[in-house]
């Protein structure tokens, strides 16, 4: 039995799958960054993330592209806290979650901005209080695997075997969070991050494996290196390659896309969901 998140007392139904739309406020984001920096260019982004079918707006402040530097917690927050604003302000029923490893950031944006889910790409290893803060706040956390951090994760990754050793991280992770009566998760395998392409297709020919754990799984390689790279095109040009691993996500069992192109991915579910109505049990 997959347990679903709750967010506001009200759980996040995830028994048909779910499409999470990207806004990165980033310079550098490897696909989008720059694009999203001015004040009507972000709300020109949420609308269409909206108008498009999105369930949850997915707010990026600080690139974690493969070699990204990062920024300090001012600058992260001086970018997110805005563009959460716009949200709440023209958009209040949406859901949004912050795409953040610093537990300060996650409690401010709750504390003074309502409810949102916190996305951390280092599933806790980058901020010791993140566990203690998500678990005090009672909001959805989406617990991501990462070898290493953005700056090095891709110099030479190495795994004996990348699946078990994946499900053992979140073995762990999840023991942890349990002990301090924590519970509300999703699971993110981390493609891409801290993987060659090889170690990320091993993981999404086992995705489905990750529901063995108990809780809903979020597939996230739109336009990511795994696609381009392996078609010898650009990520301007993986657009038909990630809704083809979107759809094997689906097919895989994953509850929650995250994707920069949000109508194609909610075509995707559309269409997977008129196949599963048939499904044999």
């Amino acid at each position: 039995m997959i347990k679903f998140p709750v967010i506001e007392r009200q759980v996040l139904d995830l028994s048909r799958p779910r499409v999470m739309g990207i806004l990165n406020v980033t310079p550098d984001s490897f696909y989008d960054g720059g694009k999203y920096l001015s004040e009507t260019k972000v709300i020109e982004r949420i609308r269409q993330i909206v108008e498009e079918g999105a369930d949850i707006i997915d707010v990026g402040a600080c690139s974690t592209r493969p070699g990204a530097a990062g920024v300090d917690e001012k600058e992260e927050m001086a970018r997110l806290e805005p563009a959460v604003e716009l949200i709440r302000k023209y958009y209040p029923n949406m859901l949004v979650s912050i795409d953040t490893y610093r537990a300060k950031i996650a409690e401010e944006i709750n504390t003074c901005l309502g409810p949102v889910i916190v996305n951390d790409i280092s599933g806790g290893t980058m901020d010791s209080r993140m566990f203690e803060t998500v678990a005090r706040m009672k909001v959805p956390y989406i617990l991501m695997h990462i070898q290493g951090i953005p700056r090095t994760m891709q110099r030479n990754p190495v795994y004996e075997n990348v699946v078990e050793e994946v499900k053992l991280f979140f073995k762990e992770r999840i023991t942890r969070l349990n002990e301090l009566g924590f519970d509300n998760l999703i699971l993110d395998p981390g493609f891409g991050f801290g993987k060659t392409a090889e170690h990320n297709f091993q993981l999404m020919e086992a995705l489905d494996t990750f529901q063995e754990l108990g809780y809903p799984v979020l597939s996230g390689i739109s336009r990511k290196g795994m696609i381009w790279k392996t078609l010898d095109i650009t990520p301007a040009e993986a657009l038909n390659g990630t809704t083809v691993l979107n759809t094997v996500s689906l097919m895989k069992g994953a509850q929650l896309l995250r994707v920069h192109d949000v109508k194609e991915a909610v075509e995707a579910v559309k269409l997977f969901n008129c196949i599963h109505q048939f499904a044999r049990f």
